[in-house]
């Protein structure tokens, strides 16, 4: 790994990377991470000493002026195998995200990250090249990894509509909703140890295996749900952002990489 031709593209962006032997744990693969230290954010790409001569990581495409890159880690240890990352600034921080399928530019690397209904909704709002990407247009709104799709004449009951509730992928910080609604879904129990929860099945099993971990904080949620928002939607990384109307919400699709595990920066 030419770790130093890495470091020289990052800061063409204006970012600082950091790569080296991992020595925080034992494994046999690698991880990109946000980090700081005294001089701010930096990107961090650990590797395991026995890939260290071996592991394969390059930078596809840049965009420098909009602070943005597309790196490509090859495996040596699985041929074929490439994985993709997003690596760029958004509002106030730097993030990485792990990209599905085989973008070769940081546009294609950006479309990849859109879910097939903000796609949609690029369709039918006719939203031009040069807006495609923003954090607001015609056909949706966007807080870091979350799209809000509009929906127009979308009912709720309204006894049903929750207040200041949070959305969150794994256990990043949360994303506060002032009014959201949960539609159909599948009813899971949730906890500090179990962020992305547990059926009806899996929470029975664990108390019986486990008593005391009843008294372990769950709350009832509904997972693979259709969600929807509407208010103010804040975030501390983020600036907030109001939504009249109903809006679908939707996650970018970087959980549908197979390589997501190497991402270890959740915001």
């Amino acid at each position: 790994m030419n770790a130093e031709h890495l470091k020289a593209k990052f800061a063409t962006m204006g970012a600082r990377l950091k790569a080296g032997v991992s020595v925080r744990w034992r494994d046999t693969d690698y991880a990109i991470d946000i980090q700081r230290d005294k001089q701010g954010e930096f990107f961090e790409l650990r590797v395991a000493e026995a890939l260290q001569k071996h592991l394969d990581a390059s930078v596809l495409q840049m965009q420098p002026k909009d602070r943005h890159l597309l790196l490509l880690v090859r495996h040596p240890k699985e041929a074929g195998r490439l994985d993709r990352f997003l690596c760029g600034h958004d509002e106030r921080h730097w993030f990485v995200a792990a990209v599905p399928g085989g973008a070769s530019s940081v546009t294609q690397a950006k479309e990849a990250l859109k879910p097939a209904l903000v796609l949609a909704s690029l369709a039918e709002h006719r939203v031009s090249s040069q807006k495609r990407d923003r954090r607001k247009n015609r056909a949706f709104r966007r807080q870091g990894e979350w799209f809000f799709v509009p929906a127009p004449g979308f009912a709720v009951d309204a006894e049903l509509v929750l207040r200041n509730e949070p959305i969150r992928r794994g256990n990043g910080k949360p994303h506060m909703v002032e009014h959201l609604y949960r539609a159909n879904g599948e009813t899971v129990y949730v906890n500090w140890r179990h962020p992305n929860g547990l059926t009806q099945a899996e929470y029975e099993a664990l108390l019986r295996d486990n008593p005391a971990e009843r008294k372990g904080g769950w709350r009832v949620m509904r997972r693979a749900a259709e969600v929807f928002a509407r208010g103010k939607v804040r975030h501390p990384d983020h600036a907030t952002i109001e939504l009249p109307d109903w809006h679908r919400v939707l996650m970018n699709t970087e959980s549908q990489s197979p390589v997501m595990r190497h991402v270890a920066f959740l915001d």
